[in-house]
């Protein structure tokens, strides 16, 4: 008998959670046909898509190369640059085949009950202009390639098998770096009742704050005229903290305000998330019902004072990010995001800016978990072009639209602190730019007043004089620090964003001599002196952000150009080739990090000690030559020891923005051996050391993943680290041996990257050399668990192989 009632209990318990199912989410993610070109008929039902490869989504069709500087040669002045005069670009948009037209197609299943029901086609992203059809009938179109949108296609379905087809379309010279290309974020249908809570529809806000209590006011739309409303809020442990029944309409909405006792605060430190589940009834029914994540924190920008969060002064310390994800091209992952987001924590960043387009939904849920406050950006262009095929094409149609879905779908997210409605816009000349920048900013404040919004302006002095600076929210400079104090007296505000810094360039493990601190410095091979000095005719080296923020109380954070190198852009060899990426990132494009970010680090991360030293020690054929050292740290002072003869103590000074953030012994010869610093605490006191040494000939490889175990899902990733190094283990940092790679078992073999600009290696083939010693292979799971093994070969060194296990 007891046994007979725990069946009863579990059918019972079965039953409820299927009826409880009111709305299923499914995501279209296999089983896709892809096929490159322009096909008249491929939109039609019976369309023979058989020899088409196939895909899974999220997918970018150009990161597979190959590289060809043919494919975005531009004859053009880039006139955020301050050029005049046109010259020949390559590389501009990362020279990959972009360009073009493709057709996605996908048949899906709808049953009987699901074709009576409302069903809504939802995209993440699609690069770009997709054109939409479901059985052969167009269900709409979009333009912007950033944008999420949605359509509903209930009308449009049969009962049974349904086929979905999207065109997209790149334009040439449409963008200024790597756009990517295809469905590269997700494709979702949302089946429901008709009855039921609006796309987007839910809004939280947490508009009063204390120790003892919290104020949770949840807006809801939803599509029913008799019906009432129950909200239940739980904590991050999934407790029942309170809940509410609204059976009452403000015209379209529900208004609920729910009390949270003792609550638990959002902030980069302490990312706590509670979480609202909204259920719509009607009578007895349930018809909906909605989960959203949300967090308890409140947001100032108060003159003189500043940015404070839960009432505590907070700087950004912050970096700015191309939605690309190097060797995945746009598509998305969530593994390589997370990667990025940690390297980043790690280095004491607390904010992301979204440049210059709308960030994945995936990014912001990760901030929102991992503790980044967001700055969610929209466009690089409104009215007036930058380039040939830009947004300028759309804007008037399109930018209420696409603020309106940014806002809707992304408003909850506790990470998000700032809006930005543009990025370096032309417009930001004349009377009409000012109309705009207002219009576009009170979108912002009628979808969502609770956060202020910002224009990236590299013209300040226009901005100055035009009004535009002046009626922004919070007034972000992009560069520009000789003006920052002439903005702060003109502009009302009383504070400043640096909302794009630095753009200094350097090469991972590249080192030039004699040292020099230089803008638009070029070299033959084409890289960047890690020396960290070198930046672009608009902008500097990050010590002379350094002192802005330290000095300025009004000067309220920075987002650094930019955390990681991307594709395209190659500044400042964009008119020379092979040069294919940036050399902006404060972490290469494989992820790995740059010398710059131990200087960050030093300055960001307080709570782990920093003590690097730079440059690497081999340099055969510079014996008895000066080869400065710079140690990067959080220490005011050290001593550096070649083969145990000291260079003497060097302190932190105010000589110049370097010496008050960097130690430089700058007269020290080479001569092989060992490097060696000794830190002091305040009293004088050693308190750390760290060296580097001269390595023999290239030996072996080890290889070190970010992570041993991942998820048996078809999605996941290990990133691999691949470092060359002698006999003794030390690294060999010149190293550029051709590497091999082969994954064997439950996984296979994804791309690899080695953060070389110049490399045109294709980042999917099996094959790659080492740059500066080191290299990333990705490793992705299957849909089984298991173990998996990469091996890595290269002539003249010891095979190396790694056990990873994939788990569901």
């Amino acid at each position: 008998m007891k046994k007979l009632i725990q069946i009863l209990i579990a059918f019972l318990t079965i039953t409820q959670i299927s009826f409880a199912q009111v709305r299923i989410v499914k995501e279209l993610d296999s089983d896709w046909k892809f096929q490159k070109g322009d096909f008249e008929n491929a939109f039609q039902t019976n369309f023979n898509d058989s020899k088409w490869e196939k895909v899974s989504i999220p997918h970018d069709w150009a990161i597979y190369g190959p590289f060809d500087k043919e494919i975005d040669k531009q004859n053009v002045a880039i006139v955020q640059n301050g050029e005049k005069v046109a010259s020949e670009k390559t590389g501009r948009t990362g020279a990959l085949p972009h360009v073009g037209s493709a057709w996605y197609r996908n048949k899906f299943n709808i049953s009987a009950v699901e074709k009576g029901k409302k069903v809504i086609l939802l995209f993440e992203g699609a690069m770009s202009e997709p054109q939409v059809y479901l059985n052969g009938k167009k269900v709409g179109e979009w333009a912007y390639g950033y944008s999420y949108f949605y359509f509903d296609i209930s009308d449009f379905l049969t009962e049974g098998e349904n086929t979905l087809a999207v065109k997209l379309t790149n334009k040439e010279f449409a963008s200024r770096w790597y756009p990517g290309a295809g469905l590269y974020r997700k494709v979702s249908l949302i089946i429901k009742n008709k009855e039921s809570i609006d796309q987007w529809g839910t809004s939280i806000t947490t508009p009063f704050i204390s120790k003892d209590v919290a104020k949770v006011n949840i807006k809801t739309n939803a599509s029913v005229e008799n019906g009432y409303l129950v909200t239940t809020v739980f904590d991050a442990d999934g407790k029942k903290v309170s809940s509410d029944k609204a059976t009452t309409k403000f015209g379209t909405q529900f208004d609920q305000n729910i009390k949270v006792e003792n609550p638990k605060l959002w902030s980069p430190e302490t990312p706590y998330l509670y979480k609202a589940v909204t259920q719509l009834f009607i009578g007895e029914q349930l018809k909906d019902e909605v989960t959203t994540r949300f967090g308890i924190r409140d947001i100032k920008y108060e003159p003189n004072k500043g940015f404070s969060l839960n009432g505590e002064i907070t700087k950004f310390k912050g970096v700015c990010l191309h939605h690309d994800l190097g060797p995945l091209g746009a598509a998305v992952n969530v593994a390589a995001l997370r990667r990025q987001l940690t390297i980043l924590k790690n280095m004491g960043c607390n904010a992301i800016r979204s440049s210059h387009n709308m960030p994945s939904l995936e990014q912001l849920e990760l901030c929102d978990e991992m503790g980044f406050m967001f700055l969610a950006e929209s466009f690089d262009e409104w009215a007036k072009p930058k380039v040939e095929n830009g947004y300028h094409r759309f804007f008037n149609e399109y930018a209420e639209k696409d603020i309106v879905n940014l806002v809707r779908a992304t408003r909850n997210h506790p990470s998000i602190v700032m809006w930005s409605s543009g990025n370096e816009v032309p417009d930001q000349w004349g009377e009409e730019g000012v109309k705009r920048a207002k219009w576009l900013q009170e979108i912002f404040h009628r979808e969502d007043p609770t956060r202020p919004v910002t224009v990236g302006m590299d013209q300040v002095k226009a901005t100055m004089e035009s009004g535009f600076g002046a009626l922004l929210d919070v007034p972000g400079l992009n560069y520009r620090v000789h003006l920052y104090e002439e903005a702060f007296k003109k502009f009302p505000q009383g504070f400043i964003l640096g909302s794009e810094t630095a753009s200094t360039v350097s090469s991972r493990g590249i080192y030039k001599f004699p040292i020099v601190q230089e803008k638009d410095k070029q070299y033959p091979d084409f890289q960047c002196s890690s020396y960290d000095l070198e930046a672009c005719s608009w902008s500097n080296v990050p010590d002379e952000d350094f002192v802005l923020q330290d000095d300025k109380p009004w000067v309220i954070g920075e987002f650094v150009w930019t955390g990681f190198d991307y594709l395209g852009e190659p500044t400042p060899y964009d008119e020379k080739w092979p040069s294919r990426s940036s050399y902006f990132g404060i972490n290469d494009l494989a992820g790995l990090p740059k010398d710059r970010f131990y200087l960050y680090k030093s300055r960001w991360n307080k709570k782990e000690e920093t003590l690097h030293i730079l440059p690497h020690w081999n340099w055969e054929g510079r014996e008895g030559q000066i080869t400065p050292v710079f140690v990067y740290t959080n220490y005011d002072s050290a001593e550096l020891f070649v083969n145990g003869k000291s260079m003497g103590i060097q302190k932190r000074n105010t000589a110049t923005p370097q010496n008050r953030y960097r130690l430089m012994w700058m007269d020290v010869k080479y001569e092989p051996g060992t490097v060696k610093v000794i830190a002091f605490d305040k009293d004088g006191k050693s308190v750390a050391e760290q060296e580097i040494h001269t390595a023999g000939k290239a030996y072996k490889m080890v290889l070190d993943p970010d992570r041993k175990t991942i998820k048996a899902d078809g999605k996941d990733l290990s990133y691999v680290t691949v470092s060359i190094v002698d006999e003794k283990g030390i690294p060999c940092p010149t190293a550029t041996n051709q590497l091999q790679f082969k994954v064997t078992g439950k996984g296979k073999y994804r791309a690899a990257c080695n953060g070389d600009a110049t490399s045109l290696e294709q980042f999917h083939l099996p094959t790659m050399k080492a740059f500066s010693g080191k290299l990333v292979v990705l490793v992705e799971s299957l849909k089984e668990a298991g173990n998996i093994e990469l091996t890595v070969t290269g002539k003249g060194l010891k095979t190396a192989t790694v056990t990873l296990n994939s788990t569901k």
